[in-house]
């Protein structure tokens, strides 16, 4: 064939095929190689996974600490509430009828002498209210069985000689009222009477009599009109009431010798006076209601008892029918 291209011989490079046992110890090798390699990546990962471990307990540990701080800040911030204890029911006193609180009284007066019957009243009255005092004065009907009162009487003329004759142990005029006014404070008597006509030559020897509680005046029934009435009425058994600071009345009302009775009627008669003596300014109240808010009796060495207001009620009744029959 003329027109065919000429080819180049190509050469190969001689290879020689490998003995059996030089197989067997590249097989070898190759193992050994893989091994290794093996190791190398088991090594690496091994390390990889102690170093992912240190970084996970440190960042626990930091979380922990984290969660330590804040809530030691929200304890400090938080308020602490008190234990609630369940507290006691304190049971209700009894409230008795006046006669039979009258008896109970009456049965606790155990002491060796003769005890005197108190009365205590709580008044509904502001103790700031000093244009709400209640004071007053009374004759018990069955007799206080304390010691008669030592009475004086300034005035002149006949109201003098009335207040003799009904047993007035002191009377005077103007030579009387000098006589207080140079005696450095001192009058030992337990009421002072006088009348309206005679006021302003008292009131010349105010500051003396009224630290005594001798200044007379309308409320506590020592400036009077009818002279002899009032003074036999203080010779026999005169009782003066008035609220304290603490808005309470504590007045004697009889011994407990006295009969249940004549108690019960004592204290009647120191109701209706109480009711009489209720200020004009204390508004928005019934007849006891906001007046009158509890009332004890006892004895002097005894417990006191509480009495109802409705047992009261009918006591006052009851003196007020009798006083006017």
């Amino acid at each position: 064939m003329k027109d065919a291209p000429s080819i180049s011989p190509v050469s190969y490079a001689m290879r020689v095929a490998p003995l059996p046992e030089d197989r067997a110890s590249a097989d070898a090798a190759a193992v050994e190689g893989a091994e290794a390699e093996k190791g190398n990546e088991g090594r690496e990962g091994t390390e990889f996974g102690r170093r992912r471990t240190e970084e996970g307990n440190q960042m626990a540990m930091m979380r922990r600490r984290r969660l330590s701080r804040v809530l030691e800040e929200e304890e400090q911030a938080m308020v602490p509430f008190p234990m609630i204890i369940k507290a006691e029911k304190k049971e209700s006193k009894a409230v008795y009828d006046l006669a039979e609180a009258i008896r109970l009284v009456k049965a606790n007066a155990r002491a060796k002498f003769d005890e005197t019957i108190e009365a205590h009243v709580r008044l509904g009255i502001e103790k700031k209210r000093s244009d709400l005092i209640v004071r007053g004065s009374l004759v018990l009907p069955h007799g206080s069985g304390m010691k008669v009162s030592k009475i004086a009487f300034l005035g002149e003329g006949a109201d003098a000689d009335e207040a003799r004759a009904a047993g007035a142990d002191i009377v005077g005029g103007l030579e009387l009222v000098e006589k207080i006014a140079n005696s450095g404070g001192k009058f030992d008597v337990q009421k002072c009477f006088t009348t309206p006509g005679f006021m302003p030559q008292v009131l010349k020897i105010a500051k003396i009599l009224k630290p005594l509680g001798l200044l007379p005046n309308a409320k506590q029934g020592t400036l009077v009109s009818d002279v002899a009435q009032a003074v036999r009425e203080a010779k026999q058994s005169n009782v003066d009431f008035k609220m304290d600071k603490t808005s309470i009345v504590h007045v004697g009302l009889g011994k407990a010798s006295l009969s249940e009775n004549d108690l019960r009627e004592n204290i009647g008669a120191f109701v209706n006076a109480l009711l009489r003596a209720k200020p004009a300014g204390l508004k928005k109240t019934s007849k006891y209601a906001g007046y009158v808010n509890s009332f004890h009796v006892c004895s002097t060495m005894g417990p006191g008892f509480s009495v109802s207001i409705q047992s009261l009620s009918k006591a006052a009744d009851h003196y007020t029918k009798v006083s006017l029959s």
